[in-house]
């Protein structure tokens, strides 16, 4: 059995990620083969150091008339992460809100997601809110530590009556995150990726310049929990990273945070005409608290940052 490295930053002082989202993998039709094709086109051309799958990997939520769910679950994961895989790329998923509506729970997924041989996945505390809630370290050259990569589960749906819509990161949740960032060295720089946006993406749009599209709605919880700003008073993460929103790709800085939507890969879920589906790549340089970030799009064209949205005054 393969037994997967320590992620490190490259001789060139580089650590390149590529960021999937909303894969929506139902059971391998037509659909699902150009998602996998797009996904191998970008693995080929940006040969990344890691692979992060920020939600709704698969489809199972319930169907309407001329809509489908997975009805394997299990399989359909596989196939879906198998572009990683096969190209012996680690890669590390955190879950979304259609993962496990119906036919498997969150620890079912996650408990195939370790057997895996190059997913870097964690299940995280069993005491806390959700499955899925983890810390990946980055070595230097020196083998010493040099940044963080913190994952969250975003959950789905609210458990709370009175409040309707999307679930939120709880307070358990955020709590781990400032222990375990208590321990680090405040001077290394992390990166967070979840899938639901935190309600500041909505807050960056309308306050700062922002790079890319916002074609629909923030679909974020009617509940602010404050992981923004734990974010802010631990002041290691530099960067933040979300999906479920299909026809959004912006990014923009808050507070010293640049807060990135990641774009859409996957086929069998809703877009916008001429919006093409892709990835977002991230750049972290070994001793610097920045990263380099841009869209590389299914038919080739990569997308450096342009400014498309500045706040009214």
């Amino acid at each position: 059995m393969f037994k997967q490295q320590p992620l490190t930053f490259r001789e060139d002082r580089t650590f390149t990620i590529t960021q999937f989202t909303d894969l929506h993998w139902i059971d391998g039709r037509k659909e699902d083969q150009q998602t996998l094709r797009l996904m191998e086109e970008v693995l080929d051309a940006e040969k990344p150091d890691l692979v992060v799958f920020t939600g709704d990997v698969i489809y199972t939520g319930p169907v309407s008339e001329g809509e489908h769910h997975c009805e394997e679950p299990l399989q359909a994961f596989r196939d879906a992460v198998q572009a990683a895989e096969a190209r012996q790329i680690p890669w590390a998923v955190v879950f979304g809100n259609h993962d496990t509506e119906t036919l498997i729970t969150r620890q079912e997924l996650m408990n195939s997601v370790l057997t895996y041989p190059y997913s870097v996945t964690q299940p995280g505390p069993a005491e806390l809110s959700g499955v899925g809630n983890y810390r990946l370290p980055l070595s230097g050259r020196d083998g010493q530590p040099a940044a963080s990569l913190y994952f969250f589960d975003s959950g789905s749906r609210s458990t709370v009556p009175q409040i309707p819509g999307y679930d939120w990161i709880h307070h358990d949740q955020i709590g781990w995150y400032t222990e375990q960032s208590c321990n680090e060295q405040r001077e290394l720089p992390a990166l967070a990726f979840f899938h639901i946006p935190l309600t500041e993406y909505q807050h960056v749009w309308e306050r700062a310049t922002c790079y890319g599209n916002k074609h629909e709605n923030v679909c974020c919880a009617h509940v602010n929990s404050g992981l923004f700003a734990a974010m802010v008073e631990m002041g290691n993460v530099v960067g933040t990273f979300c999906g479920h929103d299909h026809i959004n790709d912006y990014w923009g800085e808050l507070h010293g945070i640049r807060l990135c939507y990641g774009r859409a890969t996957g086929y069998n879920t809703y877009g916008k005409e001429g919006f093409h589906r892709g990835a977002r790549m991230i750049r972290l340089r070994e001793g610097e608290r920045t990263f380099e970030t841009w869209l590389r799009l299914a038919d080739g064209t990569v997308i450096r940052d342009q400014p498309e949205h500045s706040p009214t005054l």
